[in-house]
């Protein structure tokens, strides 16, 4: 018998359940994997041996919430966990159900503090996935050395400083797991989206985890570059002042940003996971404005990709035309054969591969010994 992989997806932003679909399809396919989210409309396609089973959000109150409960002091090896949630409750239990029935040999969390602790108290081995961020609080810890594993979505190279040696010397880096490293080619890709072919084409990107790009800063970039096109994709948060120019489309969300993004000449983005490994594998001159993100994970995502050169970083929005081309000028010289060298088109194949061998004690382990309850019965 081959036992099945579980997988805490979080819902926020679209990274998560698209790097844990890749893994997916690359298990073997009598490899079993369950996720465990609040959405199930995240995903992209999931191959034959998946299944979904959405469970209520750990971080979103229900109207039941009682307000007793609600300023207990939370302790610091814990992160979200408020009390009196039926929510909370039922997601637990359903998971801790399946822990019982499924016995299965591995349990992944992308991400969840509080789920990682979980199966190690139930005594089911887990890799917990590491992200950018200040996260050497006892949670986090407490997460990072109770996992067999460490799945860090990321190329080594981006690794910031201060993790411990015990962490890294169990940590697998999957640069890039979850997009496709193969980048149209620019001609091609403007001609797919009835882009212009002479015209020098400036992209912002947006993920999917925040508020979106605000609008008025492209409008002082557009605005000071008429002879080039200005384009954005995902959410952008319009403000009643911006006076956009005719040079500026907003596309909103789009099912092919590796399409833009190859059409570009030029890209600006924020610094979620999958918005970064999409331009890297293009190879841009690109300007990084990081979001405002739990444990300052954009932040630091940002601050690793400067310090590699692959990126200009810049801590806020231009708020004038000469800070735009400033930045911009900076960004001519990033090092667009360093970008490419941080997504590996085989990072889905190689995590699926190190997930299995860890999932594998459980194949030849015996059968669950009947309780004495059912014996009576």
């Amino acid at each position: 018998m081959t036992a099945p992989i579980g997988y805490f997806v979080h819902h926020q932003g679209r990274g998560h359940a698209e790097r844990a679909a890749a893994i997916a399809a690359a298990l073997p396919p009598d490899r079993p994997i369950t996720f465990f989210t609040a959405r199930a409309d995240i995903f992209p396609a999931l191959p034959a041996q998946a299944r979904v089973v959405t469970i209520p959000s750990l971080f979103e109150a229900p109207a039941t919430a009682p307000a007793a409960f609600a300023t207990v002091r939370t302790p610091d090896t814990l992160h979200c966990a408020p009390l009196g949630w039926s929510t909370i409750t039922r997601a637990v239990a359903t998971i801790a159900s399946w822990f019982e029935t499924a016995r299965p040999g591995l349990f992944v969390t992308d991400v969840s503090a509080e789920l990682a602790q979980l199966a190690r108290i139930a005594s089911i081995p887990h890799v917990a996935v590491l992200q950018h961020g200040d996260r050497a609080d006892v949670g986090h810890m407490a997460a990072y050395e109770g996992a067999v594993g460490i799945l860090a979505p990321y190329h080594a190279s981006l690794e910031q400083p201060g993790r411990p040696d015990w962490m890294t010397a169990k940590t697998h880096y999957a640069p890039g797991v979850g997009i496709d490293a193969r980048t149209p080619d620019r001609a091609a890709a403007r001609t797919a989206l009835g882009l212009p072919l002479d015209v020098s084409i400036v992209l912002a990107v947006g993920g999917g985890g925040g508020s979106g790009t605000p609008a008025t800063p492209l409008t002082l970039g557009a605005r000071a570059e008429p002879d080039s096109l200005w384009i954005s994709i995902g959410d952008v948060q319009q403000e009643w002042h911006a006076t956009p120019p005719d040079n500026l489309r907003h596309m909103g969300w789009v099912s092919d940003p590796e399409q833009w993004i190859a059409a570009a000449d030029r890209v600006v983005s924020s610094a979620g996971n999958t918005t970064v490994h999409m331009i890297a594998a293009a190879g841009r001159p690109w300007i990084v404005v990081p979001e405002w993100r739990y444990f300052d994970e954009q932040l630091w995502k940002a601050r690793m990709l400067g310090a590699a050169g692959a990126a200009v970083v810049l801590d806020h929005w231009p708020s004038h035309v000469g800070a735009w081309r400033d930045a911009w000028a900076a960004a001519m010289v990033c090092d667009l054969a360093r970008q490419r060298t941080l997504v590996d088109p085989d990072a889905a194949t190689a995590a699926a591969a190190w997930l299995d061998d860890l999932a594998r004690w459980r194949d030849t382990a015996p059968a669950a010994p009947m309780l004495v309850a059912e014996a009576i019965a």
